[in-house]
């Protein structure tokens, strides 16, 4: 029956209905028919961009664990998984090859990394900068709502989603504008007064790289370098650079951040939403009356895998270690100590319950996977260029001040500082020292040295200047002394090399500890684990109880080091010992006893260039020596010091070290002949006598000291300080002393007289004009005894700015080359001081020349006819002036 009734259906479709006539039939059947070809014809699937985009011809493309990366030409695309998205990373260069490694290093991270959260949005893809200026200090539902109006993130940049993956679990986005166009981004030189700027339309895209956590772009931008001075710009010329540009997730699990104690030296991390002012972070809650501020200490993220063993007193490795690659451009001699360098650090880490923090390894051979431009290696590069130097950069996780990445780079010239500093140091003592090239054993535990202060810096660990002003003098003339504490404290000072131990002392200790106390004390307090604390400020409250236990004991006394506010004479890069005239005067003893003996000891040098460059390394030493002396004058020690606790934030050098300095001072500068070595400048050419140049340096930085006379007798304590007055008194005294007692003048006290004679009418002229003085910088003579520049570069400068200073005054040359490192606003140190308000110099200034020019125009008639000629030459200065 059921079949019965489909054959009667299947036959009523056959028959045509009432009212068609069969040519419509017909018609039906031919249309049916066409309309069954079209089904038949292919089908043409719409275009899929992302298919196109993986089509492209030369397209080349990583992939990793984080991020896939295409380079299509010239355009990038990024690959971001939907999974990371309101997460966090960090955006930023690195130097990968270079044509000048003088200007840019390979390693080297010319900007902190942008911190961006990246998020979806409709249909784009958006890179905020998070808003660091605040965090909640209470747990309450009015410091959310407050911190969610008040502190939102700020868009940075926005991409429109090109397409999705093939399996749509991420976007792909262009972002070839956001890394050419972007000058956060771009390679630069940045270096006191040296700038650069990229060239335009030399950018191209080089090669991409895929790693875990992170991915890469290698871009090509020459830069123009220059040098700007006030009014003039020097232009040193393009250099070539290739640079790194690397896109890193964070942990999505943060590190708990361990809050600053200015007390201690470590590089600390601040509010980065402003790209132009660097503050402490706010903390919201109602524990004060008005915000309470801090910043955060930089350090690597360090857990012991085994916490309740760690908490039994037992050592225990640490959940990541910190892993160092040596680069295979080292040469084979220096791999031993660069490594031990580095493994050194593992003793402190001992003292805290921690072992095998520190690892030391090769750039792998048989690893295809390493790549030291992956952020996941932490490296140790090797820089051929002229400079003799070393630095540590890094990577930090601005959130919470956590390390992510660093960098030793160390330069070529590094041997050549180093046999510079052996010699004119400690020649007096050790004779391995007395030749062209260091013995191996020299060598290597001078590098050791380096590379352990450098990695201190990659610890977190910045310069403690002070360290060394904590040991008495006499005791670095001690065995038993200098063998447990070697010359310093801190390996983190600029203490050098045993320059106070004397030709006859036996078994004294020539170098800097491996590691001092307190390199050990801040190891502890960074890095110890405190895991009974429930959060950052408990655990902040904890830690600085450390500190208070150490405070007023000078061992562990922090002094930062200083660059245009230089007043702490117990906080100078290359000094030794609490008692700088009695150090200078053991330095400088010796000194004469190596220049002695110079061309004996040194042989195989036909050309006298090692001996020349020997020699220069003495004078340096020698103006040190002076420097360090003359910073008593006017000098002010500052220490970081806490409310309870022991110590004092602000001393003044006492009115009797201060008239000591002085007259010290300027007695070397009468008598500083013996640094003239005529048999040797003779043979390699026509030059001025080293004698001349110190004396005249000095001179200037000697006057310069009036403005730092002026503040400490203004912060001092003592009933009578020293004072501007009797400053010019002394100074009047001192210098005009031959010619006030009739004696016939050296060559030395012409100098002196008319270089300081001279500044002082340039400071009263300037003063007359109304141009401001800021008298508290450094002159040239201290910027090139110290090297707050760079050495290559000043050297290059040299009579250029040399010019500039002559011209227009002490100190400008700091004031703009120099950055204000001493007082950073958001370090509660110190910051930069102004004496406008209390400056009354000039009255005195102009008190002494008149006194000056009195005395000179008594003595004409009685004076020689060369003294006689020098000063009537002083007189016509002053009265020309005048008539201006």
């Amino acid at each position: 029956m059921k079949n019965c009734f489909v054959l009667v259906m299947l036959l009523s479709l056959l028959i045509p209905s009432a009212g068609e006539s069969y040519a419509g039939e017909l018609f039906k059947k031919k249309k049916k028919k066409e309309t069954i070809e079209e089904v038949k014809r292919p089908v043409v699937k719409k275009k899929n961009k992302y298919e196109t985009l993986m089509k492209s011809p030369g397209i080349v493309t990583a992939k990793g664990d984080f991020l896939t990366i295409h380079k299509v030409g010239q355009k990038i695309y990024l690959e971001y998984p939907l999974k990371y998205m309101d997460r966090e990373i960090l955006v930023g260069g690195t130097v990968s090859a270079t044509s000048e490694p003088m200007l840019l290093r390979v390693g080297y991270k010319y900007n902190d990394p942008i911190l961006y959260r990246v998020v979806k949005k409709d249909s784009a893809i958006v890179f905020n900068k998070p808003n660091l200026a605040a965090t909640a200090g209470e747990d309450k539902p009015w410091v959310k709502r407050a911190m969610e109006k008040n502190y939102m993130d700020m868009q940075a940049n926005s991409f429109s989603i090109h397409s999705y993956n093939a399996d749509s679990s991420a976007v792909v986005i262009d972002v070839t504008s956001f890394i050419k166009d972007n000058k956060s981004l771009a390679p630069k030189i940045s270096a006191g007064s040296i700038s650069s700027s990229p060239v335009s339309g030399k950018f191209s895209f080089e090669g991409v790289k895929a790693f875990e956590d992170n991915a890469s772009v290698e871009v090509s931008q020459p830069v123009e370098a220059s040098v700007s001075m006030l009014f003039s710009k020097i232009n040193l010329g393009q250099v070539a650079t290739r640079s790194v540009i690397t896109f890193l997730l964070l942990p999505e699990a943060k590190m708990r951040p361990r809050v600053q104690d200015s007390r201690v030296g470590i590089f600390f991390t601040v509010n980065s939403a402003s790209d132009r002012m660097q503050l402490p972070i706010r903390k919201i809650s109602q524990e004060k009356d008005g915000f309470d501020s801090y910043i955060l200490s930089n350090r690597w993220r360090l857990e012991p895998k085994d916490m309740e063993a760690w908490k039994r007193g037992e050592l225990v490795e640490p959940v990541k270690p910190i892993v160092w690659y040596v680069d295979d451009a080292f040469p084979d001699e220096w791999r031993g100590p660069i490594k031990e360098g580095i493994l050194i650090w593992n003793k402190a880490f001992e003292k805290i319950g921690f072992k095998n923090v520190m690892v030391a390894k090769d750039f792998p051979k048989d690893d295809p996977n390493f790549d030291p431009d992956n952020l996941k290696y932490t490296c140790v590069r090797y820089s051929p260029n002229a400079e003799a130097n070393a630095m540590g950069p890094s990577w930090v996780d601005p959130t919470t001040g956590e390390i992510i990445n660093a960098s030793v780079i160390v330069y070529n010239n590094i041997v050549e500082l180093i046999n510079n500093w052996r010699f004119v140091q400690t020649a007096q003592l050790d004779p391995r020292v007395r030749a062209s090239k260091m013995p191996k054993d020299v060598l290597d535990e001078s590098i050791v040295y380096v590379i352990s202060h450098e990695i201190g810096h990659t610890l977190g660990l910045l310069h403690n200047m002070s360290a060394s002003a904590s040991i008495p003098v006499d005791s670095l003339r001690s065995a038993s002394f200098t063998q447990k504490y070697g010359t310093t404290p801190s390996i983190m000072d600029y203490a050098r090399f045993n320059y106070v131990a004397q030709p006859g002392d036996k078994g004294v200790k020539l170098t800097p500890p491996e590691l001092g106390v307190y390199d050990y004390y801040v190891i502890k307090w960074l890095y110890s684990p405190i895991p009974e604390a429930k959060d950052m400020w408990e655990e902040a409250e904890i830690a600085q109880k450390w500190i208070d236990e150490k405070a007023g004991d000078p061992l562990y006394r922090y002094g930062r080091q200083q660059l245009m506010l230089r007043i702490d004479p117990s906080a100078l890069e290359e000094d030794l010992g609490d008692d700088p005239l009695k150090a200078s005067t053991y330095g400088i003893k010796n000194l004469k006893y190596i220049l002695s003996h110079l061309n004996e000891w040194i042989e195989d040098d036909v050309d006298y260039t090692h001996r020349m460059q020997l020699y220069s390394a003495i004078q340096s030493q020698y103006m040190r020596y002076l420097l360090n002396v003359l910073y008593q004058v006017g000098g002010v020690h500052l220490t970081q010091v806490k409310d309870g606790t022991a110590g004092e934030a602000v001393v003044s050098v006492p009115r009797a070290k201060q008239k000591e300095a002085l007259a010290w001072v300027i007695k070397e500068l009468r008598n500083s002949d013996w640094i003239n070595l005529p048999e040797l400048i003779n043979q390699t050419g026509l030059a001025v006598y080293p004698s001349a140049k110190i004396v005249a340096g000095i001179s200037k930085a000697i006057v310069a000291k009036g403005g730092h006379v002026i503040l400490s007798s203004h912060v001092s304590k003592e009933k009578n300080p020293y004072t501007i007055g009797e400053f010019y008194d002394d100074l009047y005294a001192g210098v005009f002393a031959p010619t006030i007692q009739g004696r016939k003048l050296t060559a030395a006290d012409r100098i002196m007289q008319e270089n300081i004679f001279n500044n002082m009418i340039s400071v009263s002229s300037k003063h007359m004009k109304g141009d401001a003085i800021q008298s508290l910088n450094p002159s040239l003579a201290e910027i090139e005894a110290y090297e707050l520049c760079p050495k290559g570069l000043m050297e290059v400068l040299h009579s250029h700015v040399q010019n500039i200073e002559e011209e227009l005054g002490m100190n400008v040359l700091a004031r703009e080359g120099l950055s204000v490192e001493f007082g950073q606003s958001a370090s509660p140190f110190q910051d930069e001081v102004k004496i406008d308000a209390i400056n009354n110099s000039f009255g005195y200034n102009q008190a002494m020349l008149k006194r000056v020019v009195t005395l000179l125009k008594g003595k004409l008639a009685s004076a020689n006819r060369d003294d006689r000629v020098h000063y009537e030459g002083l007189i016509f200065v002053l009265e020309e002036m005048k008539k201006k």
